[in-house]
């Protein structure tokens, strides 16, 4: 199972580079590209993050983990090469998939990698190569592009060059402005087949929720949908939301537009914009207070709730929650008036206060 895939040396990147095509001719077909907003900035960081990635990075790390493998345990190269090509693909693409899945939750809840993942967040609309979007130390630290090197070493080549196919049909898919599912939806015999898919893959709905600026909409989920080709691993680790629509604004909230060096080079090269999060010497600050504050709301008026206690527009939400594990609360008002919102983050009633910045030393 270490022969070229049909014999064919390096057939797999020809077939993403005929996905990446496909997608394009349909955007352009479509009337998306030339109605696209994108900045120069925006096709630097993604067309050129697509070529380092695919001609640098990518070769750099396999190389190292074959010669890694080779130098450290060189009793189990070509150990699995006997295995029966479906078996080994189903167990290549399932362990890269949940490695990729826990990377990129990782990317959200710990500030040093959201900052490698956040030019990914800042496009503001969607496309083939938003998906090459990232600094450039992200996928240095992407572990399931090492578990390709590994699989090689191995001896899974095919089941390695068949499962990028996949897996960049899928990701490529759900990233482009051409939402193949949309229409599905509503075919009635069709939509219970869908139904089926979206739980297993990931779909342009359920990827374009985690592109939403925010969960004020009702659809999207930015610190949710993290399945790269698979959506059971949100459903498993209850991460997963399906509204089968599609966010209006995408990108950053209070997004300062880094130039494109400081997005993809940092920490090297750091924003010189004092309020960007990638800035030397940027800090979020606990804003949290002991009193909560009285806020006037319409009966069924949506809001976002600080949890993280970092937001600068207390008690709202405003995006700093990025980089943590918390996320903001959804709510409306039941009725109209006012209410009065917990800052403290002590709750235990949250959005509302309980007094419990009263039973507090902080």
């Amino acid at each position: 199972m270490n022969e070229p895939l049909l014999g064919i040396e390096n057939l797999d990147s020809y077939v993403v580079l005929g996905i990446l095509a496909l997608f394009c001719l349909f955007e352009s077909a479509s009337g998306y590209l030339s109605a696209s907003r994108r900045t120069a900035s925006d096709w630097i960081q993604e067309a050129g993050g697509f070529a380092v990635l695919s001609f640098l990075v990518k070769p750099m790390i396999v190389f190292a983990a074959f010669i890694g493998g080779k130098a450290l345990i060189p009793s189990l190269h070509g150990s699995v090469s006997s295995i029966p090509l479906i078996p080994a693909l189903i167990v290549y693409l399932l362990v890269d998939d949940v490695l990729q899945y826990w990377y990129h939750r990782f990317g959200h809840e710990y500030d040093f990698l959201w900052k490698l993942h956040r030019p990914h967040h800042q496009a503001e609309e969607m496309g083939f190569f938003v998906s090459y979007r990232n600094a450039g130390i992200y996928y240095l630290l992407m572990p399931n592009i090492w578990w390709v090197g590994i699989a090689i070493f191995l001896g899974g080549l095919q089941a390695v060059a068949i499962g990028l196919i996949l897996k960049q049909f899928v990701i490529i898919g759900s990233h482009s402005r051409v939402r193949w599912d949309e229409p599905l939806y509503g075919v009635a015999f069709i939509s219970p087949i869908m139904t089926v898919v979206e739980r297993i893959i990931v779909t342009p709905a359920f990827h374009y929720a985690h592109h939403g600026k925010s969960m004020i909409d009702g659809v999207s989920d930015p610190n949710g949908n993290y399945g790269n080709m698979f959506s059971i691993w949100d459903q498993l680790f209850g991460t997963a939301k399906f509204t089968r629509r599609f966010p209006v604004e995408l990108g950053l909230v209070n997004d300062p537009k880094d130039n494109w060096p400081a997005a993809y080079f940092y920490p090297l090269i750091t924003s010189d914009k004092p309020e960007s999060e990638i800035a030397r010497g940027f800090v979020k600050a606990d804003t949290t207070v002991l009193e909560p504050t009285d806020c006037e709301f319409e009966a069924g008026e949506a809001f976002l709730w600080c949890r993280c206690g970092k937001s600068r527009n207390q008690p709202f939400c405003d995006g700093s929650h990025h980089g943590t594990k918390f996320k903001p609360v959804l709510c409306g008002a039941k009725r109209s008036g006012k209410l009065k919102l917990c800052n403290c983050k002590l709750t235990k009633s949250p959005p509302y206060c309980d007094n419990s910045h009263t039973r507090t030393d902080k």
